[in-house]
């Protein structure tokens, strides 16, 4: 997978746990507020898309060096609700930042040699 195609799949792993983590959130307050269990299957589904966003931010971390710290952090966005579209702006911003630097350099080191 391209760098970029890492980046891309972060994004949208983010979004999708973002969204789903709201739909969570919802099926909690429909549960326990209304007695309404219609959405009681969604937390299985979310489970799933939470860790293979885990696996997202893993594979996108690694390629960019980020450090432990920062990766656990950004991991930990996604039980947010909110936080994880705002964090991923950021890292989105950083990452795309960093991947253009990095062509630029291999551009560069072409062209010297």
């Amino acid at each position: 997978m391209s760098d970029q195609g890492k980046l891309t799949f972060f994004r949208v792993m983010a979004f999708a746990v973002g969204v789903g983590l709201l739909l969570l959130v919802l099926e909690i307050v429909l549960k326990y507020g209304f007695s309404n269990e219609a959405l009681d299957w969604w937390s299985q589904p979310h489970g799933f898309l939470y860790m293979v966003y885990l696996g997202a931010v893993a594979v996108l971390g690694l390629e960019l060096r980020w450090s432990l710290l920062k990766m656990v952090g950004v991991m930990l966005a996604g039980v947010v609700p909110f936080l994880s579209f705002w964090v991923e702006h950021r890292v989105s911003a950083g990452a795309k930042a960093q991947l253009s630097a990095r062509q630029r350099r291999s551009g560069a080191d072409t062209l010297s040699a």
